[in-house]
């Protein structure tokens, strides 16, 4: 997983990287569940969702939401 967390930009790279380290490792099933269905989505559009520039589902923005939480820390 944590190879599948190196993409194409050091900003894609920290956020997954620092979530996977960190957020992952407390996270309940669903949210491991939509975290690997976030890894599957291309670089540019995983870009927009994580810059919050494409719609996605609730359960998805939620956890976009803590991918960004853990990386102000």
């Amino acid at each position: 997983m944590k190879w599948q967390c190196r993409r194409g930009t050091k900003e894609l790279d920290f956020l997954l990287n620092r979530y996977l380290e960190t957020g992952y490792l407390v996270a309940d099933q669903r949210e491991k569940d939509l975290f690997v269905e976030l890894l599957g989505v291309e670089d540019d559009e995983l870009s927009a969702v994580l810059m919050a520039e494409v719609e996605v589902p609730e359960e998805m923005k939620v956890l976009v939401g803590k991918i960004h939480d853990f990386c102000v820390d």
